[in-house]
């Protein structure tokens, strides 16, 4: 609650920029950041605020919102407190949430055929060891030994069971385990190790002396070609319309985000879903021109939207 608009407004926008950076750099999903219409907006606000984000099937995923309610909810329910000048005011009230859909919003993003593909900053295992020919003399002790020197900086586990080193890696590809990490007789020798990404499973040899920045380094790979896969798949999938038969051209035949100007009508809005089965996602905070006219009515347009299909 705060005691001016200003105030309101200001952490509203600021929440919205907390969550597109924990989704773009954390969560390696990339969002677009925009105003919700009218019609989408949160009943009772002012203005909603919101990040979408594009799943694998080219579908929108509301992937967190922030509103500005103004002081109408304070009035309605006659709350109030004592201003900075003694006098009773009625305070202006924001409201903002990323709820657990992101969970399945990482799934549908990055997830591919072999399982999921977590992203570093929230896997529950960042690195798991894999002794291979784990019964030669000095494998296992090896292996445990890195991880008691790596669980200083990362979220790490041995796999010491009896299963295959083929089941093992087809297990923690399914579990999204973001580094795979590979020790045996002949590395030990090296004083090297394998590190393998899940994202691409792409193989480097690390010399054990230089570890932790290898893992750093991988980490970090990890993160930034999930989030390069995803944008470039969203930028692909992505289309501008010029009118509206071709709106409902691309609605119809493939999935993804439309790119369309509208005069900010509401019955226009409403068309637009009846007939090609889309809804407003955001009206972008960068904005495209596209045309003069609303891709509806043909009335002069106010915004550049994206329409598309979502959960």
């Amino acid at each position: 609650m705060h005691e001016t608009a200003e105030e309101a407004k200001a952490e509203t926008e600021q929440m919205l920029k907390v969550y597109a950076d924990f989704c773009e750099n954390d969560l390696a999903i990339p969002v677009i950041k925009g105003r919700k219409t009218d019609k989408e907006k949160f009943a009772g606000a002012e203005a909603t605020y919101t990040i979408e984000a594009m799943m694998h099937d080219g579908k929108a995923l509301q992937s967190g919102t922030s509103h500005y309610f103004g002081d109408g909810f304070a009035k309605a329910f006659n709350v109030t407190f004592q201003g900075r000048d003694n006098s009773i005011c009625h305070p202006f009230q924001t409201s903002w949430g990323m709820s657990t859909r992101i969970i399945g919003g990482i799934i549908m993003t990055h997830g591919d055929d072999n399982g999921l593909v977590l992203p570093p900053a929230v896997a529950p295992i960042q690195v798991i060891i894999l002794p291979i020919a784990m019964h030669k003399p000095g494998v296992l002790e090896k292996a445990n030994e890195l991880k008691e020197r790596l669980k200083k900086n990362f979220r790490v586990k041995v796999d010491d069971s009896d299963q295959s080193p083929g089941w093992k890696f087809a297990q923690y590809e399914m579990k999204g385990v973001p580094l795979r990490l590979e020790i045996g007789p002949k590395d030990i020798e090296k004083g090297q190790c394998v590190l393998v990404r899940r994202s691409d499973r792409e193989k480097v040899f690390v010399s054990l002396d230089n570890l932790e920045a290898a893992i750093e380094e991988q980490l970090e790979e990890v993160r930034k070609g999930i989030y390069e896969k995803a944008l470039a798949r969203r930028e692909s999938m992505t289309y501008p319309a010029a009118n509206l038969d071709e709106l409902k051209e691309i609605a119809d035949n493939k999935p993804g985000f439309i790119k369309a100007m509208w005069c900010g009508d509401e019955a226009c809005e409403e068309k637009l879903k009846e007939v090609a089965g889309v809804s407003s996602r955001c009206m972008p905070f960068e904005q495209e021109h596209l045309g003069d006219t609303c891709i509806c009515c043909g009335k002069p347009a106010k915004s550049m939207v994206y329409w598309g299909k979502a959960y």
